[in-house]
């Protein structure tokens, strides 16, 4: 895969960034209204970071993910109307309404789930590399995570490891510059994250985390790396979520002012100019592609809406029988 994205790929990140927006909004307007419990971390401001990065995997390689991953799950082409209702909790939710917002996996497309377990997905990436490694596949896996997450004791121990295995994992800090409320300045001694690879010889590199572009270059140029065999790397994309931690953060830490100032960077709109500027695509062509994705989004909301609830019988289903001995369960897989 070249660098430097092509026309379609151009145009592909717009529709991706711009459906992730409209579900995002609509997510935080239907858990207004109650019909998404939980928790709820939206992806508003971050689009350019899980867009770019996804359009630069194949379709072999694999995805993994924390607990704002709504919008990466849309990068890899989740259908809307499934992912909606797995926040609804229905059944026909694309885990079977049991995740939720903070657990969403798709087998089918390599999309191996949110955690809701701060850098919990770290380590499970490296098992992923290693599994790629010892299938002697040319695959790589490329794993989320938000800037707190980068002083877990996970992080560094599996850091250690694929730098030692060389394993094909591309792991991205997402530098919202919070976690949760606190400053990332204030959390962590070293500001440049991306440099935390230097302790393990993995190579690491910082990216415009609001320019979808820039991230797909930056990704590519890992990924290829990964699966050709040469190791892990561990990039930082620098960028801002617009609203608060989760739906029930106030967000007072934060002046309007600041969030006022970062808005003038919103990457939906910088890609947008950038595809006018560049004679990619027309206003109209544009603005017919905003509609479809609101008509999309809207349908994906009737559909949770009108999904069903899971019956008292799916309790038990893909949960290992309590009636089967252990060692049966370790040794022949059966009660799965």
């Amino acid at each position: 895969m070249s660098e430097e994205p092509s026309r379609e790929q151009v145009l592909g990140m717009y529709r991706r960034m711009a459906r992730v927006r409209r579900f995002e909004e609509r997510a935080g307007q239907q858990y207004g209204l109650g019909r998404i419990g939980g928790f709820c971390h939206l992806y508003i401001g971050q689009e350019a970071v899980g867009v770019g990065a996804v359009a630069a995997l194949e379709s072999g390689d694999y995805v993994i993910s924390g607990y704002r991953e709504h919008g990466q799950a849309l990068a890899r082409d989740v259908p809307a109307g499934p992912l909606m209702a797995e926040l609804f909790g229905k059944a026909t939710g694309v885990s079977k309404g049991r995740g939720g917002s903070m657990h969403i996996i798709d087998a089918q497309r390599n999309f191996l789930g949110g955690y809701g377990i701060v850098g919990g997905q770290i380590p499970l990436a490296a098992g992923v590399g290693w599994a790629i490694r010892y299938r002697g596949e040319a695959r790589c896996c490329l794993c989320f995570f938000g800037d707190a997450a980068i002083n877990q004791g996970s992080f560094h121990e599996s850091l250690n490891l694929v730098g030692l295995w060389k394993l094909p994992v591309v792991y991205v800090i997402e530098n919202n510059r919070y976690g949760m409320g606190t400053r990332v300045d204030l959390s962590t001694s070293i500001h440049d994250l991306y440099r935390r690879a230097e302790a393990y010889e993995v190579p690491g590199e910082a990216m415009d985390g609001m320019d979808a572009l820039d991230c797909f270059r930056v990704v590519s140029r890992a990924a290829q790396r990964a699966r050709k065999g040469n190791g892990p790397s561990l990039l930082e994309a620098r960028t801002y979520r617009f609203r608060g931690h989760s739906m029930s953060d106030p967000a007072t830490y934060r002046t309007k002012e600041e969030v006022e100032r970062e808005r003038k960077g919103d990457p939906i709109p910088k890609l947008r100019a950038r595809i006018l500027s560049d004679k990619l695509a027309t206003e109209a062509d544009l603005a017919r592609m905003e509609e479809e994705i609101k008509r999309e989004v809207d349908e994906a909301v009737r559909f949770a809406e009108q999904s069903p609830e899971p019956g008292d019988a799916d309790l038990y289903q893909d949960v290992a029988s309590a009636a089967v001995p252990v060692e049966r369960l370790r040794f022949t897989g059966e009660g799965r």
